[in-house]
């Protein structure tokens, strides 16, 4: 399936103003949200993909809340974690979550859109 329609989870305007701009300017359709609250409108919005931020108000990925952990595995949709957290334990530790894949920031223009190319 290709990946046409994203949501972008993140708190930061900053961020999700640099993330969409790459992700617009290269065919994608971006809908935001900035906490995990209302990330949870993909089931209503039904991208095909998820990037969101590790930690983000309402919804922390590192509190260990099973209930976050199952969401991730659960979910309809692909998730891609994008985050400062750049530690190789970091990226096993949110690909066991059930993400995707991983990126972290400052993102890097071609690897993201790799990732989201790749379905």
């Amino acid at each position: 399936m290709a990946i046409k329609k994203i949501l972008v989870v993140d708190d930061s305007p900053t961020e999700r103003h640099i993330i969409g701009e790459i992700l617009t300017n290269n065919g994608f359709t971006v809908t935001f949200a900035e906490d995990g609250e209302r990330g949870g409108t993909g089931k209503i919005i039904k991208p095909d993909l998820v990037i969101m931020d590790v930690v983000i108000a309402r919804f922390e990925w590192l509190s260990g809340d099973p209930c976050n952990h199952q969401r991730t595995r659960d979910a309809e949709y692909p998730i891609i974690l994008c985050t400062t957290k750049d530690q190789e334990t970091d990226r096993v530790w949110g690909l066991r979550q059930g993400a995707k894949d991983y990126v972290t920031k400052p993102v890097n223009a071609a690897e993201l859109l790799g990732k989201c190319r790749s379905g």
